[in-house]
């Protein structure tokens, strides 16, 4: 997870300074985790941790809201299929499509599979909260909810109060740092 945090600030992903959020809030720190995602390096370190720990919950599939997810979850079936376990991938849409199937999750996940649930960065949780349902419609199990990035501004504590288990590799402190996760 080091290595996942050295090659965030690396690529531009995570950088420090006095930054203006969407909220208007003030931050320490700013995260694009899509810089990480999509950079081969990083792609592959995230999968590298990725893959074992959705493999601990039992899971048969991983996915999570668009565009946050995507380069997650592609990363992570590659890897999959390349040690021999392949897990299937899924995206959630923000909505459902207008035409066609009207789906708001695409894959081939099937009803009754254990997933994981994943996005770039953890802050209220909206999104997540948004793909969740979505799998639990599709007649899935959610056996965890990981995260790039914990912002810890009460999206975390909201997964792990309705009951799901929820991790992450780096986490923002409360002086609005970021350090690797106690617990990944």
């Amino acid at each position: 997870m080091d290595r996942l945090l050295s090659r965030a600030i690396e690529k531009g992903a995570l950088a420090f300074g006095d930054f203006t959020l969407t909220s208007g809030a003030h931050s320490r720190y700013y995260f694009d985790g899509r810089l990480l995602t999509l950079d081969p390096e990083g792609a592959h370190v995230l999968a590298e941790l990725l893959l074992p720990l959705t493999r601990s919950f039992s899971a048969q599939a991983i996915g999570g809201p668009t565009l946050g997810a995507d380069p997650m979850v592609g990363a992570t079936i590659h890897l999959s299929q390349e040690r021999g376990t392949p897990l299937v991938g899924f995206l959630v849409r923000p909505e459902a499509k207008a035409h066609g199937m009207q789906r708001w999750v695409e894959g081939p996940l099937e009803s009754g599979s254990r997933v994981v649930v994943v996005d770039d960065v953890c802050t209220t949780g909206g999104s997540l909260f948004r793909a969740i349902e979505a799998a639990e419609r599709s007649g899935c199990e959610v056996a965890a909810v990981v995260a790039i990035l914990d912002r810890h501004e009460g999206g975390s504590d909201e997964v792990r109060r309705r009951g799901y288990e929820f991790r992450s590799f780096l986490e923002a402190t409360a002086e609005g740092d970021v350090q690797v996760s106690e617990r990944p």
